[in-house]
């Protein structure tokens, strides 16, 4: 499909695409049409295939978003890459963009993309485009913002791509020893045993980019290692990549400390929640601390993820949302009531 081969019909308010490769149209319009059912449903649009064309009707702001969400998965497969529903998202996201962030997040931008040995990782937002741009470009890169988003598993396909290209030569995963609720004293078994469930989220994604069998080995040789934040103090991290998840869990003495751990042809990514502190009522934060503290350093970028940016079920978003107004009316009435005292 190229630009010569769409054509609208004049008065009747519909857009017609032609495609060159119907092997590609099963796929591009899902089961049963499911993918444009996608499009239709999030652009008002009306979108029926006919052979080797497709017909899109509604509004010319519509037609044109939907026109640009069926040429850049057209151009996926066209490509040999996979469309799901994960895909047709995004390219929804991306349409529906200010078109100064279109850019930021185009999926068929290859400066954007991110090979690993499972698959080709693309951004499914403008922000996340930002981030992956962040990721390649700068020695410390914080990801801040709510669940869903990406912030880790982008940072961990980051890594194992670096490590495919032997721009470092190992990975490590981390996480803080704090979890929601619970203690990992009150988990059966052994160190070992009690620690690899909390990190479960660290090993997901790096079965997600590389093969079973090449995680293994990894770990086994010391080419990746996922441990707790506590294994990290007085060790001096070079020509790694080093990843530390849940980073709103650090207290700034914890993040002092793993900040200090980067070495020679290092590379950090710290992500985090700020939204969902489980320390102790009262404890202080390292997250919030060091982005205030390391605001405007060089070598040191921030990406700040919104509800938005939520990439998973679409019904994670509208939670995320819901939780975000109840957060922000409390805090309106609470505003309100100390003004009140004065």
């Amino acid at each position: 499909m190229t630009a010569s081969q769409a054509t609208t019909q004049s008065g009747s308010g519909s857009l017609i695409l032609d495609f060159d490769d119907n092997r590609y149209l099963t796929e591009l319009f899902g089961e049963h049409d499911s993918n444009l059912a996608r499009i239709e449903s999030a652009l008002g649009v009306e979108a029926t295939a006919r052979g080797n064309q497709l017909v899109i009707s509604g509004s010319p702001g519509a037609r044109d978003q939907a026109e640009m969400i069926v040429r850049d998965l057209y151009a996926r497969l066209k490509e040999g890459l996979e469309v799901t529903a994960g895909e047709v998202d995004g390219a929804i996201r991306m349409a529906k963009a200010p078109k100064e962030d279109q850019a930021r997040g185009s999926g068929s931008d290859k400066a954007l993309q991110i090979v690993t040995r499972r698959r080709l990782i693309a951004p499914r937002s403008p922000t996340q485009g930002t981030y992956i741009d962040a990721l390649k470009r700068h020695e410390l890169v914080f990801g801040v913002g709510p669940a869903g988003t990406g912030k880790t598993y982008l940072a961990v396909a980051m890594a194992v791509s670096m490590l495919m290209q032997k721009k470092v030569d190992r990975i490590i995963l981390s996480r803080p020893a704090v979890e929601a609720g619970e203690r990992l004293g009150f988990l059966p078994g052994d160190l070992r045993e009690k620690i690899d469930p909390y990190l479960r989220p660290l090993y997901d994604a790096l079965y997600d980019t590389l093969p079973g069998e090449q995680v293994m080995k990894g770990i086994e040789s010391g080419e990746i290692e996922v441990a707790p934040l506590a294994f990290m103090r007085g060790r001096t991290l070079a020509n790694s990549f080093v990843i530390l998840d849940e980073a709103q869990n650090c207290t700034p003495v914890q993040m002092k400390m793993f900040l200090t751990r980067l070495g020679e042809n290092g590379r950090m990514a710290i992500t985090g929640d700020p939204s969902q502190v489980d320390l102790p009522l009262g404890a202080k934060s390292g997250l919030n601390e060091a982005l205030h503290i390391l605001k405007g350093v060089e070598g040191v970028a921030t990406v700040e993820f919104t509800n938005e940016d939520v990439v998973r079920h679409p019904l994670v978003t509208r939670i995320v949302q819901a939780y975000g107004a109840q957060e922000q009316t409390l805090l309106t009435r609470s505003g309100g009531k100390a003004k009140a005292k004065e």
